[in-house]
């Protein structure tokens, strides 16, 4: 299905005294910042004016409202649509899919049955030949091999590295997945497939209906590449775990599995890993393809056993996120909080712009003392932080607007009573933890758990 939403614009806002630039449309709105100042809103028809707009305006020293809020994730918060979404409109059959224009779209609490295919690729080393790919789903296995061999079940002999990707892409497009898994899938097996294409001329055609896919470089150090795939999710391993707040002394796939399912990878030691690989491409290909496939079947079994997709659908539906988005804790909190603070008559400043701020303080961590102790009490407080936001009434609005008799906080700060949305939006969270808790929804419960947290 393709929506296209026409005549929607792009918007953030600016103080009142502000200049007009270039390619915006201006309108005095109903709206103030947290500080009481009015302020009206810039509207742009080109994501090109949009962001020029910005940037002048940033040059000259001007403060922003909004502006870092990407216009799609606003078009979606304030429907407050998260996750599933009702779709009512005309819609047209094309080629493969169906297309609406300007429909009505409200939340929906459908929940999808997702396929999910799990890709692994062998090569030479990283960044030489490709040696074979390899996919497990549902419906089992198949492994696409360069070269020759001798027959093999589920292995298919491709003349070269073109009908590699050119077979495999087919494949892909016939089982038609929803979500495509790996273990650092995206950085490696996906960046390199992409890199393979590019080299051998050959489409990187691995989204839906055999659409273009494309990596983009990541908008922070240290974090994965963003893939761009139509109609199709990437689920990362090692970066959902760590979403999902799973802890291992080390995160390659030989460790976690054999922590998780009792066995590991085909070829155990990495110091041979691979000139094994080199000999059995050279010598024995059946025992390639098994070792290329035996890695997918872990991580399916891994994503299975630690319910990752669970996790992250849910985590979409609580957070607004997309399921493939790593972190985005800021993200998820506008997400949840600007359409509440929007419809108070209040816009937020832009991430980071004030900067005669004081932090909060985290938690206190005593030091410890080493030795053997008996009589040990171990206590936990349940849900620390999400207490802390209750009782003390953390909230910019409620900071922002104390009023009388106000509560008072850290460092000076002092918390409206009634006038706050963060309080509440805690306790509708803490609420659906606790019946998911009951439902023993454990993907719910974790996901609740960890944007509860990320909310201090």
């Amino acid at each position: 299905m393709r929506i296209r939403v026409r005549d929607q614009e792009a918007v953030f806002f600016v103080p009142r005294e502000a200049h007009t630039p270039p390619g915006a449309r201006r309108s005095s709105l109903d709206l103030s910042t947290l500080g009481g100042a009015p302020v009206d809103g810039l509207y742009f028809r080109s994501l090109r004016d949009f962001h020029r707009a910005r940037d002048e305006l940033r040059a000259k020293g001007v403060a922003l409202y909004e502006s870092d809020v990407r216009p799609i994730d606003r078009f979606l918060m304030e429907r407050f649509v998260r996750g599933g979404m009702e779709i009512e409109g005309d819609f047209e059959e094309r080629d493969d899919y169906l297309e609406t224009l300007n429909p009505t779209i409200a939340q929906s609490d459908y929940q999808p049955e997702l396929e999910v295919a799990s890709i692994d690729i062998e090569t030479s080393d990283l960044d030489g030949d490709l040696y074979s790919i390899a996919l497990w789903s549902g419906g089992g296995g198949r492994v696409f091999m360069a070269g020759e061999g001798p027959a093999a079940e589920d292995v298919v002999y491709c003349a070269d590295e073109r009908e590699v990707l050119r077979r495999f892409f087919a494949y892909v497009d016939e089982i038609d997945p929803d979500v495509i898994i790996g273990w650092n899938g995206v950085d490696f097996d996906l960046m390199f497939l992409e890199r393979k294409c590019k080299e051998l001329g050959v489409p990187f055609v691995l989204g839906r209906g055999q659409s273009t896919a494309s990596l983009l470089p990541p908008s922070q150090p240290r974090q994965m590449s963003i893939v761009r795939m139509q109609g199709r999710v990437v689920l990362d391993g090692i970066a959902t775990m760590r979403v999902a707040m799973w802890s291992f002394e080390r995160f390659s796939l030989e460790y976690v599995a054999n922590e998780l399912l009792g066995r590991g990878k085909l070829i155990h030691n990495p110091n041979d890993r691979i000139d094994e690989i080199r000999r059995m491409f050279a010598e024995d290909k059946p025992a390639l393809a098994a070792y290329n496939l035996e890695d997918c079947k872990l991580v399916m079994e891994i994503f299975d056993a630690a319910d990752l997709v669970g996790f992250a659908v849910e985590r979409s539906v609580f957070s607004g996120l997309p399921m493939d988005r790593q972190g985005g804790s800021v993200a998820a909190f506008d997400y949840l909080y600007l359409p509440k603070l929007h419809r108070r008559g209040r816009v937020a400043p832009d991430v980071g712009s004030q900067t005669d701020v004081s932090a909060s303080p985290g938690g206190y961590v005593m030091d410890s003392k080493p030795g053997l102790y008996d009589n040990v009490l171990v206590l936990d407080f349940k849900s620390l932080y999400p207490s802390i936001m209750q009782t003390f009434k953390i909230d910019p609005l409620g900071m922002a607007e104390p009023g009388e008799n106000p509560v008072p906080g850290f460092r000076g700060a002092t918390f409206s009573r009634e006038n706050s949305i963060l309080p509440e939006l805690v306790g509708d969270l803490w609420g659906a933890r606790d019946r998911a808790k009951a439902e023993n929804n454990q993907p719910l419960s974790h996901a609740i758990k960890i944007m509860m947290n990320s909310l201090y």
